[in-house]
């Protein structure tokens, strides 16, 4: 066979499995979301068509009946450097894009990035004559350039982020344009509004429901005559934060990431309304206020998001004032039981713990294998993460997701969540325990999941102590099972540290020494395994692959440890660890 011929094959053998991962995540959605995602694909070939609905002519508004409030700020510098032609998305940067729209090589994601307009802020930021002209040549040539539907730039989800855009920073660029600019700009935008009418929910769930949706309502703000977009995009709003958002304020996707988005796109609709003189819905206040408890929760000390199921750090400064912005009561919560997250916090230390049960199909796009994985802080220092993602890294995107890449037990090589490549779980855990206990100031949790239970028989147990001074920290990992006839196994229990972090391993292999950035001093002492350092990346933000440091104890099941007690007769792995400050370390 030639060189070519080979590579044909795999491609076509690669296409086929695509294909055939992308039927079973979709035999995997509930049946009412499936059939949705199956109508948007299958009318997809219509949308292109002169003939589609929202391509009728109409009277374009000559103005705007509402311009929405945009206090979020850009960055200046990525505003001047778009002037000069350049685009930078995901990390990746672009100069001056051939063609414009559908640059050759690009990924979907940064393509997506590139058509929202979310960068006119950035422009805004930028300030002056030639930011404005810049933000109006590039709207006027999409305008003129995407009139006919296509996949990335007619995405519901980049639809909904384009129209908000354009509408929030209406006065930076195009209030004082010419007569035929405005028309233009706004007819093109009653175009879209009219697709998103015809075509939500259009198979979307999660955060990305809401993006699109929070567009349409913005349009019916905005536009003359637009009482039905809203009236439409608020069913639709409301009746997807019922479905998505927990008892307990948070998500159903289980990110911190996420959950800022929502909660973002919700506290922009609830000023839009305000400055429309409308009264805001009491629902979507009272979602709101609950979400923001949740986001301080899942909040590190420096500000920045806790990395769990995807995301970055987020921009200290912005999160707090979303937050601000979300209002309710300065109240600190310590445990989200239906979200699945857990808050230590003694002293100025800090422990955030996943110790929920993996997202459902159709929530689980962005989903990791990190169940009981935890980080840690001291003040505004972090000591241990997990790995976090960055978006869009096609060349990160398994490995990121990995059970190796957070702060938890990897047994076996092997995930305790099977990963499809395109995003989503084929395999989860089912069970997932979490029991709290708190004394005098100290904090115990009981966790356990079950997720390598359909593999190799065995449940992982993870126990958590932080004492009341916040200055001891201790852990115990099992895994339990049938233990007769059993094989031995690998297993490994990863702290990843923070790229500030620094570490050195003690010559009796069985402890590590950590320094803080400011100096702080920290021990980590196992019994029941062997500890090693390893290096590994810092992916918790975007557009930054950080070196950095993991802690591995590692061991084969089965085999007794002298300085780990408390064997039970089915446990196959018992390693205990403690982390304590230096100075107290005993």
């Amino acid at each position: 066979m030639t060189a070519s011929r080979k590579r044909n094959a795999i491609g076509t053998d690669g296409g086929l499995r695509a294909r055939l991962e992308a039927f079973r995540r979709w035999r995997m959605l509930p049946r009412d979301l499936a059939w949705a995602q199956l109508g948007y694909h299958l009318h997809r070939p219509f949308f292109a068509l002169p003939e589609a609905p929202w391509h009728r002519a109409g009277t374009p508004a000559a103005s705007l009946a509402l311009v929405p409030p945009d206090p979020w700020p850009g960055r200046a510098e990525r505003g001047l450097a778009i002037v000069d032609g350049s685009f930078s998305f995901l990390g990746r940067n672009l100069d001056k894009p051939a063609p414009l729209w559908a640059p050759l090589g690009m990924e979907t994601a940064w393509l997506k990035r590139l058509h929202d307009f979310a960068w006119l802020r950035d422009l805004r930021a930028a300030g002056g004559d030639a930011p404005r002209r810049k933000a109006r040549s590039l709207v006027a040539d999409w305008v003129a350039n995407n009139q006919s539907w296509s996949p990335v730039a007619w995405d519901p989800v980049v639809t909904g982020e384009r129209l908000s855009h354009w509408f929030s920073q209406y006065e930076f660029f195009a209030a004082s344009a010419e007569v035929s600019f405005r028309q233009a700009l706004l007819a093109s935008a009653g175009r879209q509004a009219r697709y998103l009418t015809a075509v939500l929910p259009a198979g979307l769930c999660g955060a990305d429901l809401i993006t699109a949706t929070r567009g349409l309502c913005t349009a019916g703000l905005c536009l003359p005559q637009g009482t039905d977009w809203l009236d439409q995009g608020m069913t639709l709003l409301l009746r997807a934060l019922d479905d998505q958002l927990l008892a307990d304020g948070g998500q159903r996707e289980r990110s911190p990431a996420r959950l800022l988005s929502v909660l973002r796109a919700c506290i922009d609709l609830r000023a839009a309304l305000l400055a429309a003189g409308q009264e805001a819905p009491a629902a979507l206040s009272a979602r709101i206020e609950a979400m923001v408890a949740v986001l301080r929760l899942l909040q590190h000390g420096d500000g920045g998001l806790s990395l769990f199921n995807g995301g970055g750090e987020g921009e200290d400064l912005q999160i707090d004032m979303i937050l601000q912005r979300g209002g309710g009561k300065q109240v600190q919560l310590m445990r989200a039981p239906d979200s699945g997250f857990q808050r230590m916090q003694a002293g100025r230390s800090l422990v955030l713990v996943d110790c929920g049960r993996p997202p459902a199909p159709g929530y689980d796009g962005a989903a990791h294998a990190g169940t009981l994985s935890f980080e840690m802080s001291v003040g505004r220092e972090r000591l241990i993460v997990n790995c976090g993602a960055q978006a869009g890294s096609s060349s990160w995107q398994q490995a990121q997701r990995s059970t190796a890449a957070h702060s938890t037990l990897v047994l076996n090589e092997t995930n305790s969540a099977a990963l499809f490549a395109g995003g989503g779980l084929a395999r989860r855990a089912e069970t997932v325990t979490c029991r709290r206990d708190e004394d005098e100031g100290a904090v115990w949790l009981d966790l356990s999941h079950d997720g390598y239970l359909p593999l190799f028989g065995l449940t992982h147990h993870r126990r958590l102590y932080l004492s009341a001074s916040g200055e001891d920290l201790r852990g115990e990992d099992r895994l339990c099972g049938e233990t007769k006839g059993r094989k031995p196994l690998a297993f490994a229990i990863r702290f990843h540290l923070h790229p500030g972090v620094k570490a050195m391993t003690a010559q009796d292999g069985r402890s590590v020494v950590l320094r803080l950035p400011k100096g702080g001093g920290w021990r980590l002492r196992v019994a029941g395994a062997a500890a090693a350092l390893e290096p590994s990346v810092y992916l918790g933000v975007p557009g930054q692959v950080r070196r950095c440091q993991q802690i591995v104890l590692s061991g084969i099941t089965g085999e007794r440890d002298s300085g780990a007690s408390g064997w039970n007769p089915d446990d196959l792995c018992v390693v205990k660890w403690a982390l304590q400050r230096l100075g107290n370390a005993s």
